[in-house]
């Protein structure tokens, strides 16, 4: 989703998660509630994910999501893993840039059903498989895939160190790692604008187009709470990936983080 941080809400402001306890947005709750209160929060936005998406982004996550696949180099015989990807953009674009395989695994049954509903309305019917489950234990073998994917994701799961260590335990040695998120904006000027943007004009677009508020304020609160940069190359890197290394699109609103299993 298309959101950011907060000029009301600083980081000293929040408080800070104790043991047992994560992030939901701004709130603090047990670990064992947050599966499901993302869950609620995905199966409310399903049906209007894309529509939402490409009306507060004015259709940039597209571009965002080219970028990933120009990096990716999807081929025939490669086995990709996109996580999170209920809708399945990008596994729409993986097959549409070469890919002939490609797993779509969510933890959301709704988002998975609009997903499986595009697929049969592009007359995608080959090459796709739909999973649920979560991507803290991915029930797949070893050294499975060539390839994997995580777009606007990894900031909803609760404990991202286990999540990145399951990405580089499916994947083959040579298997490529690739995680395209909202990140920290880095251009002079814009953060200002998209803090406003995101907790003023975001969460009424939401009411509005989706009649939920609430949903799209955790979504711009979930930004705000993620790692930035830096932070989040050295733990894929504490992950076991090997050379890792990150590119910021539109100022830093988005970034490519890419890693690789060797």
């Amino acid at each position: 989703m298309f959101a950011s941080m907060s000029t009301k809400t600083q980081p000293s402001e929040t408080p800070e998660a104790t043991e047992g306890t994560t992030h939901f947005g701004f709130k603090t709750v047990r670990e064992d509630e947050k599966v499901e209160l993302v869950r609620g929060v995905f199966d409310s936005v399903a049906s209007k994910y894309d529509l939402m998406n490409d009306m507060m982004s004015l259709g940039i996550h597209r571009a965002w999501k080219n970028r990933l696949m120009s990096r990716l180099r999807p081929h025939a015989g490669q086995k990709l893993l996109d996580v999170g990807g209920g809708t399945g953009d990008i596994a729409f674009k993986y097959l549409e840039h070469g890919g002939d395989d490609v797993t779509v695994f969510d933890i959301n049954a709704e988002m998975l059903a609009v997903g499986r509903d595009r697929a049969i309305d592009k007359g995608v019917l080959n090459g796709i498989h739909w999973m649920q489950g979560n991507a803290e234990e991915l029930p797949f073998a070893d050294a499975t895939f060539d390839a994997y994917t995580i777009a606007f994701c990894i900031r909803n799961v609760t404990h991202i160190d286990r999540a990145l260590k399951e990405a580089r335990r499916v994947l083959k040695p040579g298997g490529h790692f690739l995680c395209l998120e909202f990140s920290k904006v880095v251009q002079p000027g814009l953060s200002q604008i998209y803090d406003t943007y995101s907790f003023s004009i975001l969460p009424k677009l939401g009411e509005l187009i989706a009649n939920d508020r609430p949903s799209y304020q955790y979504l711009a609160e979930s930004i705000r709470r993620f790692p930035n940069q830096e932070t989040f190359k050295a733990m894929i890197e504490d992950a076991g990936l090997d050379q890792v290394n990150y590119e910021n699109l539109t100022g830093g609103v988005a970034c490519i983080h890419s890693a690789w299993r060797t």
